[in-house]
């Protein structure tokens, strides 16, 4: 036979073989995942906790329309309603909100009606403020939407932002008055964050009622000096150009200052901005009194945090605490001030792990709280009448995440036992938690437990989820763990097939994120990316993850060692976790594959470029290609800036190595990613056609770093599956 016939005998073959595995009770589909409900796993929205401790409230949908219903913690039984759909009728229609919050004294409601998503935190959206005592609903935002409605401290008022101006809003007379009035799209920025810092320093409320409500503390951006970013949306006779400023490795970025606005006097006044010392300001926080503000500000290589207070009633600032680092600090929002008004809590990693440290508030140490070969993943809060502070840390295993409490004393009790990732949301006066527990191929638990970590009641346990995951046949899912050639021990997880035996050969494809800040080889449920590895391991494929050096939970020599020189070491070890792989003598290593996403995409860029020849085949979804791409704030914290350190950009750069490119390889992008722009995909194709390389390439129109909405996952993920088994 010739081979053009062989071939198509081959193919048919295959087709006919998956066809009949798809055809097959308990193997997987699709659309089981990423287009019917029935796989999905729910776990409880946060609790809207009152201000007592022991109710919360849950807006939901009764017969009549939209509602709040107020519940007791302990017996989870409903005991008011709180807002009633009957209440939400005005003279032109019948309002839904899409969030609420309350005044202080919890008399008055904000409603958040017709929201709009703007970036990844960001939001506008109109206002509506409902009076309990009244009954009587307002509609506050006439203007136009608005962004981070808040109530002042006495409930009378409203501070938002609209226009990238502050706007406050007198509840009684219905009048607005504007605290700014320089604000202009693209220049200057109040009370709001520019791009980078809502993306990389997670904040995008940028303005702080004092706790005496007599001023607001704001912040002003001026972003006309950084160079504006261009994003192009399809679908109309001319594509629409959308503008936004995004400063890029090494270019300018927003000068930022601290004002205070006094209610008063009316009068604004600057306390702080940004110079050649001090770059970024990632918070702002008032301590419990109206005459002590405090900020964190940093240098631009992120290495020297201060925290830095401000005295209202004598003008001046002074360091109450100094952090350095050799390479780089992480922002949290972990800062605590004490209702004593006279001692704080901090994290640091100081000591070569995260932990908790208790401060008077001059910035003298008190006592450093937590200690040990582990990190503080989370920060929950004090009981200051216990003395006890409550956490989450790795102190069991780096790819699990448990919740403690420890006392002011020293006496530590493990409120989580069951293996796997318990995340915590406590109410206020920390008497209750909501215990979100969940293992690998184990759905979300959620509890009600008390500060003792003993469980009232269960709230969800995905019983349908887990009977409809009952039908499937699935594969042995595990943990692992190998040591690199340098002795480095590193953590992961493999999915086997079904149908798994020593004595066969299996292809493999390998996930790989890698990058800070962020695990993927955790002991937890990891939703729909578990299933369609489960979907893949039915097909005969193994499934491996491993966590490289550079990624959190054991400590800064493991997080920082990528400092200045990121994608060498995680490279290396994920090289060594395909040598750990080859060691298996049920591996066929002539078969080994990798998929990544953003970080990830990176990584699987530069493993079959750097790489060269391991692997087989790699799918890269909104790879970053050059750091020189990315913006300033992340990547000049692990790299510093393309005129310090131009090395450390051009060596780890998948653009620069496309010439050794081999292996069948996919790339995927969203055309207006605001993150990871698609101008890094664009640039590696030119290098990659420059080699005369092959690859597949796939751009989905108007869709950001996140590529969802309606179909588009189910799209995505058959590309995906259909690229694995064609080629790998």
């Amino acid at each position: 036979m010739n081979q053009p016939l062989m071939k198509r005998i081959f193919l048919t073959c295959s087709l006919f073989l998956t066809i009949s595995a798809q055809a097959q009770p308990g193997f997987l589909q699709l659309e089981d995942i990423w287009a019917s409900p029935k796989l999905y796993a729910r776990s409880v929205p946060g609790f809207n906790a009152m201000q007592d401790g022991e109710h919360y409230t849950n807006s939901e949908e009764i017969s009549e329309g939209s509602a709040i219903i107020k519940y007791a913690f302990k017996t989870g039984k409903a005991v008011d309603t709180l807002l009633k759909p009957t209440q939400l009728i005005t003279a032109k229609d019948t309002i839904s909100f899409d969030d609420y919050k309350f005044s202080k004294d919890e008399k008055k409601i904000l409603l958040s009606v017709n929201s709009e998503s703007i970036y990844r935190h960001s939001t506008r959206e109109d206002y509506y403020v409902f009076d309990r005592n009244t009954g009587k609903l307002s509609k506050v935002t006439l203007n136009g939407k608005s962004m981070y409605g808040s109530f002042s401290p006495d409930g009378n008022q409203l501070a938002y932002v609209r226009d990238n101006n502050i706007y406050l809003y007198q509840l009684s007379t219905g009048t607005e008055t504007a605290i700014t009035t320089d604000g202009k799209r693209n220049e200057i920025i109040n009370g709001a964050t520019d791009w980078v810092y809502e993306e990389e320093f997670s904040m995008d409320v940028a303005f702080a009622w004092a706790p005496d409500g007599k001023s607001i503390a704001y912040y002003r951006f001026d972003e006309s000096a950084v160079k504006e970013f261009n994003l192009t949306y399809y679908g109309e006779l001319y594509p629409k150009e959308e503008k936004y400023k995004y400063p890029k490795a090494g270019e300018k970025n927003s000068a930022v200052s601290i004002h205070l606005y006094d209610l008063n006097s009316k009068k604004n006044k600057e306390i702080f901005k940004t110079d050649a010392a001090w770059e970024y300001i990632p918070r702002i926080q008032w301590t419990q009194s109206g005459d002590l503000l405090t900020f964190q500000r940093n240098n631009r290589h992120q290495n020297v945090l201060e925290l830095v207070g401000y005295t209202l009633s004598t003008g001046k600032l002074q360091v109450i605490l100094k952090e350095e680092n050799n390479s780089f600090i992480e922002i949290t929002d972990d800062l605590t001030f004490l209702k004593d008004g006279k001692r704080f809590i901090w994290t640091s990693t100081r000591d070569g792990y995260n932990h908790i440290y208790l401060y008077q508030l001059d910035g003298t140490l008190i006592k450093q709280v937590t200690s040990g070969k582990f990190d503080i993943m989370k920060y929950y809060g004090f009981d200051e009448k216990a003395e006890t502070f409550y956490y989450q840390s790795t102190e069991r295993s780096p790819m699990e995440k448990h919740i403690y409490s420890i006392s002011l004393s020293g006496k530590k009790k493990a409120l989580s036992t069951s293996a796997g990732t318990h995340n915590a949301a406590f109410a206020n006066g920390l008497k209750y938690y909501v215990d979100t527990y969940s293992s690998m191929g184990k759905p979300f638990i959620c509890s009600l437990n008390d500060q003792s970590g003993k469980t009232i009641r269960l709230l969800e346990e995905n019983k349908e989820t887990n009977k409809n995951l009952a039908t499937y046949t699935l594969g042995k899912a595990d943990t692992v763990s190998f040591l690199t050639e340098d002795g480095t021990r590193l953590y992961g997880w493999v999915i086997l097939p079904p149908d798994f035996k020593e004595s066969n050969t299996y292809p493999v494809l390998m996930h790989v994120y890698g990058g800070p800040g962020v695990q993927t080889a955790t002991n937890d449920w990891d939703g729909p990316n578990y299933l369609w590895h489960q979907y893949l391991a039915q097909r005969g494929y193994i499934i491996y993850c491993f966590d490289n050096r550079g990624t959190p939970g054991r400590g800064l020599d493991f997080a920082n060692c990528i400092y200045k020189d990121m994608g060498k070491l995680e490279v290396q070890d994920q090289l060594s976790g395909v040598k750990y792989l080859k060691s298996k003598k049920y591996i066929d290593d002539s078969r080994i594959g990798v998929w990544g996403w953003s970080f990830g995409g990176y990584m699987t860029s530069l493993l079959l470029t750097k790489g060269s020849g391991v692997y087989k085949a790699g799918i890269a979804v909104a790879p970053v290609t050059t750091w020189r791409y990315y913006d300033s704030i992340y990547t000049e914290r692990y790299l510093q800036t393309p005129q310090e350190n131009p090395k450390g950009y051009d060596e780890n750069s998948p653009i620069n190595f496309a010439k050794n490119l081999q292996g069948k390889f996919m790339l995927v992008h969203g055309s207006t990613d605001d993150n990871v722009h698609m101008q890094n995909t664009m640039d590696f194709v030119t290098a990659l056609v420059k080699a005369n390389k092959q690859f597949d390439l796939f751009i989905y129109p108007n869709k950001n770093h996140g590529i969802y909405g309606g179909t588009t996952r189910l799209n995505l993920y058959t590309k995906m599956t259909n690229f694995v088994l064609e080629n790998l």
